[in-house]
């Protein structure tokens, strides 16, 4: 239930689109009968080849008009059955279960080969952080013998200062304790960093989970006391008194989610944009013992200036850092770095971590320790990875394939934006400048990461866990006023996944997501631009005019380049997007949140557009070709959009996602931006009335 580390920027900056946050969520613990289960499905898997369009998935019973979903996507979803360990399946699981396999050789390579690596070599570290998470046994026997030293300071503290310090001990170690602390780049001067300090702290997903009202809301709040209780008894506190102190964490969370600012409000960049001096951080905050807590972070000097992303957050956390008794604190700090090592530690532990994360997925069994390991050693150590992955997988000739069709979306948005009719001269201007300027990385870094001054040991896990967590925090924690490093990527290689970051003005791919069903350099255009180009980048190119993305310049700079009229023209269009997806039901009762979706919701509606135009393109300069499989080039290329949004959804997580997801689920992603495209509806013959063509006067024209 821990954060990420501190490398890891604001909410709002890396846009990580495609992927389905709570897809990726599994059982972290360890089951001989969910292992063997998982097994058999990974042999299925990698024998089982994927195309970016797949015929077999379709079910033309369905008429393409009514239910474009259901058309190309009706026979796998009525035959799919969601792996127990899983809260979904898809598109993401099958090329994720894919590199897993790719990264897994790397890693009994380099676990094999160890202990002859030479001393202090990347190979030997990764080897051992991911032997040593495979020791089952040494995690059985060890219990909870390595979080003593940091639970007996943790039951040391006796002064507010010391809770201070505690909480920067924890941060370091990648437990985001009452609130997080990142250096990020400087909204207003985004070629150097500044000290960011953000709301967090909070072992519920989300903040409304405490303020929801409600038998559901009451139901998991429940669940999350008793969760709270079991970890402590677990780690010896006596029952009554777990009870008692669990009751105590709630009651100190609460308040901390009461102060905190919706998902929906952090949508605006405006509203997490309060650059301080430290004077001013202490004068807003003065119980909390700033100095002492950069002294303990590992900083060298006190950052001179803080973006507060939200002040009202941390003028809470003031008055409670003075009157929260001290053993509700320690209970507090205690529970988190449980809740933070409960997947590495004895079996009762990963259990009660299962028991209570599958509330949120819906997820029946637990993966096997080498997918939990694995999915560790990516995500502490990835850049290690990442080469070797690459070498395995994917081509020179692949990225070039690819870097093609990325250019001739970015050529396609440029002939959008000099053609809209309600956007001023002045703006397109600048629209045009951010887009001339906007970078692209693809498939994998240009220089990998130095591990050098990372320490890893031969156990216990745990605490290599938390080494690899403060290898991270120490590489960035200084970084306050240095100069931004352009070449750093916010996502590992193998991950299935994209992003566009707002500060840095920049798309990025990794080759983890450039493989079928993705994308194929040898398959036809009409599938490789409704995929790629489609649904993954023009997706990433449009997040940077998205309704966050477009308050940021060519720079990354959060500045106004908008004339009023243009913005109020935007804001008219987005609206209407609002009120489209506040109308589709997520589940049960539940709909869709559109102003939180809004962000994904356009880019997906500008992506299968400007997708659509590359193709266009594309075909007028290389020339098209048959019917393939009895589909024309811009059939397949819609088909090939919706079969990348194939997803198979657990009722508990789309749940959660109603609260946390900026995603709308598949079927919405497919169904919304195609029946507000005309390209869409002339392809298939759609007319109005049909269910896939809204009504003109409530269509968004947007991008």
């Amino acid at each position: 239930m821990s954060a990420a580390p501190v490398g890891n920027t604001w909410p709002g900056a890396i846009r990580r689109s495609v992927t389905r946050s709570v897809a990726l969520l599994a059982a972290l613990a360890l089951s001989s009968h969910g292992a063997a289960a998982q097994t058999a499905n990974d042999a299925a898997a990698s024998a089982r080849p994927l195309k970016v369009l797949d015929p077999a998935y379709m079910d033309t019973t369905v008429k393409a008009c009514n239910d474009f979903f259901g058309y190309a996507n009706g026979h796998w979803l009525a035959t799919d059955v969601i792996p127990a360990a899983y809260a979904s399946d898809g598109v993401t699981r099958d090329m994720t279960d894919r590199n897993e396999l790719a990264v897994r050789s790397v890693l009994d390579d380099v676990m094999a080969k160890r202990l002859t690596a030479a001393p202090g070599s990347t190979d030997r570290k990764l080897g051992t952080y991911y032997a040593t998470c495979m020791d089952s046994t040494r995690a059985e026997s060890d219990g909870m013998k390595p979080l003593e030293p940091m639970l007996d300071t943790i039951a040391a503290i006796r002064t507010r200062g010391a809770l201070v310090r505690t909480i920067a001990a924890l941060h370091e170690r990648g437990i985001r304790a009452v609130f997080a602390y990142t250096p990020n780049p400087d909204f207003h001067d985004t070629f150097h960093y500044i000290a960011a300090l953000q709301q967090s702290g909070l072992g519920m997903p989300d903040r409304d989970y405490y303020t929801d009202t409600g038998h559901v809301a009451d139901s998991l709040r429940s669940a999350y006391v008793h969760h709270v209780t079991r970890l402590l008894v677990l780690s010896g506190v006596a029952q009554a008194a777990a009870e008692d102190d669990a009751h105590h964490v709630m009651a100190l969370e609460t308040a901390l989610a009461q102060a905190s600012l919706t998902r929906v409000a952090q949508r605006e960049p405006r509203n997490i944009d309060h650059p301080m001096s430290l004077d001013s951080l202490r004068a807003l905050a003065p119980n909390v013992d700033w100095r002492g807590y950069f002294q303990r972070s590992g900083l060298t000097h006190a950052p001179t200036h803080v973006n507060v992303n939200e002040p009202g957050y941390f003028q809470r956390v003031n008055v409670l850092v003075d009157s929260v008794p001290l053993p509700d604190w320690r209970a507090y700090l205690r529970y988190h770095l449980l809740a933070q090592a409960a997947p590495w530690l004895s079996t009762p532990f990963v259990h009660e971590d299962f028991s209570y994360t599958s509330l949120y997925t819906g997820a029946t069994a637990l993966l096997p320790r080498w997918k939990r390991c694995l999915q560790s050693s990516d995500r502490q150590l990835g850049e290690a990875l990442g080469e070797a992955y690459v070498a395995k997988t994917f081509s020179a000739a692949a990225k070039t394939r690819a870097r093609h069709i990325i250019d001739d979306v970015r050529a396609a948005f440029r002939e959008r934006l000099l053609h809209l009719t309600w956007m001023s001269d002045s703006t397109r201007a600048h629209a045009l400048d951010k887009l001339a300027k906007m970078g692209e990385k693809v498939g994998y870094p240009d220089k990998w990461r130095d591990y050098s001054h990372l320490v890893i040991t031969g156990g216990p896990f745990v605490l290599n866990a938390q080494r690899a967590s403060m290898f991270e925090w120490q590489r960035v924690a200084n970084r306050p006023g240095m100069p931004v490093d352009m070449t750093e990527w916010s996502m590992t290689v193998p991950t299935v996944n994209a992003y566009n970051n707002s500060t840095k003005n920049e798309m990025v791919f990794p080759a983890g997501a450039l493989e079928p069903q993705t994308f194929d350099p040898n398959a036809d255009d009409g599938a490789n631009y409704g995929s790629l180009a489609g649904s993954w980048a023009g997706h990433e190119l449009t997040h940077g005019f998205d309704d966050q993305g477009r308050h940021f310049d060519a720079h990354g700079n959060l500045r106004d380049w908008w004339t009023p009229a243009d913005s109020a023209a935007f804001v008219r269009q987005a609206t209407l997007m609002v009120q489209q997806y506040n109308g589709y039901v997520q589940v049960d009762s539940l709909h869709v949140n559109g102003r939180l979706t809004l962000g994904e919701n356009i880019a997906d509606f500008g992506g299968v557009l400007t997708g659509y135009d590359a193709l266009e393109a594309a075909l007028a300069r290389n020339g098209r070709q048959g019917l393939i499989d009895g589909l024309t080039p811009e059939q397949r290329f819609f088909v090939a959009f919706a079969q990348s949004w194939r997803e198979n959804d657990r009722p508990a997580a789309l749940r959660s996602r109603v609260t946390t997801d900026p995603h709308s689920p598949a079927r919405w992603r497919t169904i919304g931006p195609l029946s507000d495209d005309p390209d869409f509806a002339k392809t298939f013959g759609c007319k109005p009335g049909d269910p896939m063509v809204r009504a003109a006067d409530v269509v968004p024209h947007i991008w």
